[in-house]
C-alpha cells in the first residue's frame, strides 16, 4: 500500500486525513506508534520537527498535519479552481486548525475544570463557520465553494469531535448541522464512519472526549 500515516492510536490530527482518503476512495495504511516506544526517543530524532504524524507516499515522506492536508488537497483536485478560491480555502482551513487547538488545549490541559466555560464559548466559534457556509449555495454547498475542498473534511472532523463533547453544539446553527448530515452521508465516507477501524480509534489520547 503506497500511502502511510504514522501516528499514535488516536484520530487525533490525522483523522482530517482519513476522511479525505476514504472520500476519495483512496486506501492507506496506519502505523499506529505506541507512546511509550515514541518516548524512548529514536523515531522522535527522525522526524523533522520532532513531532508527528508523518505521512508517506511511496518515496515521499511529509511532516506536519496541515502541510499533509494540503499536498492531498492537491493531489485529490480539493484546492479550488483558481488562486483566489484556493486562498479561501486556506483560510477556512487554518480558521479551523485555530479552534482545533483550542480544543486540543481544552482537553488536554483543562478539562476537568474549564469544561462548562469551553462549551458556553463554542457557539461564538461556530458561528463564523456557520456565515462562511451560508456564503456558497445558499448554504448548501461546502465551506468554502461550490466544490469539496480539503477543508471540508478538516471542518468534518472538528465539528464531529464537538458533537461528542456537546451534542447540542449545532442546534442554533441549522446550516452546519445539514453540512454534517451532508458530509457524513456521502458513500464512501459514510462507509468509513461506519467502520468498525474508525470505531475502534480512540479520539483522544488522555480518554476525554
Amino acid at each position: 500500500m503506497a500511502v502511510t500515516i504514522t501516528y499514535f492510536p488516536v484520530r487525533g490530527r490525522t483523522e482530517a486525513m482519513r476522511l479525505l482518503l476514504a472520500d476519495q476512495g483512496q486506501e492507506w495504511k496506519d502505523e499506529d506508534i505506541p507512546f511509550q516506544k515514541w518516548a524512548s526517543g529514536d523515531l522522535k530524532k527522525e522526524a523533522v520537527f520532532g513531532q508527528l504524524p508523518k505521512f508517506q507516499d511511496k518515496d515521499f515522506i511529509l511532516y506536519q498535519s496541515t502541510a499533509i492536508l494540503r499536498y492531498l488537497g492537491r493531489k485529490h483536485g480539493l484546492y479550488g479552481k483558481d488562486d483566489k478560491e484556493a486562498a479561501l480555502i486556506d483560510m477556512t482551513s487554518d480558521g479551523v486548525e485555530d479552534l482545533r487547538t483550542k480544543y486540543l488545549t481544552f482537553i488536554y490541559q483543562d478539562y476537568d475544570s474549564g469544561k462548562q466555560k469551553y462549551i458556553d464559548d463554542l457557539p461564538k466559534q461556530l458561528s463564523r463557520f456557520e456565515k462562511l457556509l451560508s456564503q456558497h449555495s445558499n448554504g448548501n454547498g461546502f465551506i468554502a465553494g461550490d466544490k469539496i475542498s480539503f477543508a471540508d473534511y478538516n471542518l468534518l472532523d472538528s465539528l464531529q469531535n464537538h458533537l461528542v463533547l456537546a451534542p447540542d453544539c449545532l442546534k442554533t446553527f441549522p446550516l452546519l448541522s445539514a453540512y454534517v448530515d451532508r458530509m457524513s452521508s456521502r458513500p464512501k465516507l459514510k462507509a468509513y464512519l461506519d467502520s468498525e477501524k474508525r470505531k475502534n480509534r480512540p479520539l483522544n489520547a488522555n480518554g476525554k472526549q
